[in-house]
């Protein structure tokens, strides 16, 4: 069963339910899923995931929220190779500020030079267009998890 590490990266929690709708469409899908709502670099790994799924808010000038920039440090510092890995990134923001779904970006920058292998394009969700992102999500979601 291929599993998959949901990071979550999230200030005012729209973000979080995302991520945890997302977890229950794609363990219906057969995927084994875990959530990481304050991840840390030593236990995603060790969850040995297929698939890196990181689902992140931006907060301030485009910047990684709070609870998920350790874990932006950490590989930033640390450097894991994710060769072996795929990733999927989900950005929230609002494309009235400047540097819209920054904090998703700064991610799928960041696993790109990890060597990991994108499976799909990063999806961007404007909170000017929709006060539910997850129904802009979980449809991305089926179309790129086929289980």
């Amino acid at each position: 069963m291929t599993k998959i590490a949901v990071i979550v990266g999230t200030v005012y929690g729209a973000a979080q339910y995302v991520a945890e709708q997302a977890v229950a469409a794609l363990s219906e899908r057969n995927y084994d899923c875990q959530l990481f709502e304050d991840a840390v670099l030593d236990e995603v790994l060790a969850y040995n995931a297929d698939i890196w799924l990181v689902i992140c808010s931006t907060t301030g000038e485009g910047d990684v929220p709070d609870n998920v920039f350790p874990f932006y440090l950490q590989l930033k510092e640390q450097f894991p190779l994710l060769t072996n890995k795929h990733y999927a990134v989900i950005g929230l923001g609002d494309s009235s500020y400047e540097n819209f779904c920054g904090g998703g970006e700064k991610f799928a920058e960041l696993l790109a030079e990890l060597q990991g292998t994108e499976v799909a394009p990063m999806l961007r969700i404007d909170a000017i267009e929709t006060l539910e992102p997850e129904l802009i999500a979980l449809p991305w979601l089926q179309q790129h998890f086929t289980g």
